[in-house]
């Protein structure tokens, strides 16, 4: 290693978010990172662990697993980033991770929750050495070409072009089939372009990454619906395999009263609905389909996508935000027990739309352990606000908390709790049957779909709602399993 004991000298430092009052004027990116000195020093202090749990990507407690899903060799790589072999690391990187310029900014770095150096002082940044590696490499002519698919090789498509779809879709054309992408919607990128704002994922990189992959052969059909059963058809008849990456999209609801109202009068929207809204209106111009400004919003959902709705509300111009969790409030992360490595922490987090939403709001904006029991209409018809019930967790399970029923202003709900699935639709078309919650019926240890000849299954639409690099995990071991099956 480059600098034995260097953790013991060298405290941690990682990028710093802009200042809010200068982030929230624009969709620009939060972020500043470290000259690529510093995060030269910050990678000197990897301790090379003999057992690199870092790298495991095991489930050790009963949240999300800890350790990188992708099995990233970040020992090597962080000797490498300290050394200044930054050609040589971002080989080492592209050993496991074909797309590190998307985890490296949207991953919430499991990698880190493992970190040996975490159990009793900060673990290593190893998010931002994998950020920088991924930037020195862009900038530096990209990541490394391969040959285009030779004549006669197999042709392959892969419907969806989200973080699972794209991984495929490169590592099969890396291994030499012919490469379709079928994407309904009108940009490549799934969830990439369309689901996570441009201040958290800047776009120009999901199109950095396409043009790339149209340069060395892989097609993009765009505007195009594989649920259609002439679509489909065609993708069955025309291609040795076809690869379903559709991610799930399917929103999980509301059981509270007046729910299918608010969602017909405009006034409750799916928090995915309401950040492609965002999203489209920043590429293409003009006012969003769905805004928050001069409205009094509320997010149901603590989770990521949640976040993502506050930081996008608080940009539009809301008048309040607000954001309830069902579940009760977590541990403060200096709580003794309150972290058990190498598990994942299941600690209060602050990220950065709670953090602007509470600097330009007047305080804390989130609530726990709340309950939405209706939604409350005005004689109008549209969306006045929601009436709640605080919700008692000592026992283990939710009680009502007797007299805690009380009303929020809300002209918009926006409902981040999470997705049941992929859409059948698709998986209808192409003949690909429901097994147990919902998701494809595969075959045992196999991503193809039973009762398939070639039709196989990766990422969210084969495992349920995940982490961006765990549906890239997933479809890296899916793209292995087709090239076998292919002869690649």
């Amino acid at each position: 290693m480059g600098r034995p004991g260097a953790y013991l000298s060298v405290g941690r430092r990682a990028h710093e978010l802009r200042p809010v009052l200068e982030r929230t004027r624009d969709y620009d990116e939060l972020y500043e990172q470290l000259s690529p000195e510093l995060q030269r020093e910050q990678a000197s202090r990897c301790m090379m662990c003999g057992v690199a749990f870092c790298q495991a990507g095991t489930g050790f407690g009963g949240a999300r697993p800890s350790g990188c899903p992708l099995h990233n060799l970040i020992p090597e790589w962080n000797d490498l980033v300290w050394r200044g072999l930054w050609r040589e690391a971002a080989e080492r990187l592209a050993l496991t991770s074909p797309l590190p310029e998307f985890t490296s900014r949207v991953c919430p770095a499991l990698c880190e929750a493992a970190c040996n150096l975490g159990c009793h002082d900060e673990p290593e940044t190893i998010h931002d050495n994998e950020r920088a590696i991924s930037d020195w490499e862009w900038a530096h002519g990209g990541p490394r070409r391969f040959a285009p698919a030779a004549e006669g090789a197999p042709r392959v498509a892969v419907v969806g072009s989200g973080p699972a779809g794209l991984a495929a879709a490169w590592e099969l054309a890396r291994r030499g089939a012919h490469v379709s992408v079928v994407e309904r919607a009108d940009r490549a990128g799934g969830l990439l372009t369309y689901g996570i704002p441009n201040m958290k994922l800047p776009k120009d990189v999901v199109a950095r990454r396409v043009r790339l992959m149209e340069e060395l052969g892989v097609e993009f059909v765009l505007g195009t619906d594989a649920a259609e059963r002439d679509v489909a058809s065609g993708l069955l008849a025309g291609f040795d395999a076809v690869v379903v990456a559709v991610g799930a999209r399917v929103p999980r609801g509301l059981s509270a009263a007046g729910f299918e109202e608010g969602l017909a009068a405009g006034g409750v929207v799916f928090a995915v609905d309401y950040l492609e809204a965002s999203t489209r209106a920043l590429l293409d111009g003009g006012e969003p389909a769905v805004s928050a400004a001069g409205l009094d919003v509320v997010v149901i959902g603590g989770g990521d996508t949640g976040n993502d709705c506050l930081g996008t509300a608080v940009r539009q111009g809301a008048r309040s935000v607000a954001q309830l969790e069902f579940l009760p409030r977590p541990a403060d992360p200096g709580e003794p027990g309150a972290v058990r490595w190498p598990e994942w922490p299941s600690t209060l987090k602050t990220d950065y739309g709670q953090a602007e939403a509470i600097a330009l709001m007047g305080g804390e904006c989130r609530s726990w352990a709340v309950d939405t029991r209706e939604v409350l209409l005005g004689a109008d018809g549209a969306v006045r606000g929601l009436a709640v019930a605080d919700l008692d967790w000592s026992g283990g399970r939710p009680e009502p908390v007797a007299g805690s029923v009380r009303e929020l202003p809300a002209q918009l709900v926006l409902v981040a709790c999470g997705f049941t699935g992929p859409e059948r639709a698709v998986l209808e078309a192409l003949g690909v049957a429901a097994g147990a919650r919902g998701l494809p019926a595969c075959e045992p240890g196999s991503h193809r779909a039973a009762g398939t000849d070639a039709v196989y299954v990766a990422g969210d639409a084969r495992t349920g709602s995940s982490l961006v690099v765990s549906a890239i995990a997933d479809a890296m071991a899916c793209a292995g399993e087709v090239a076998a099956g292919l002869g690649l």
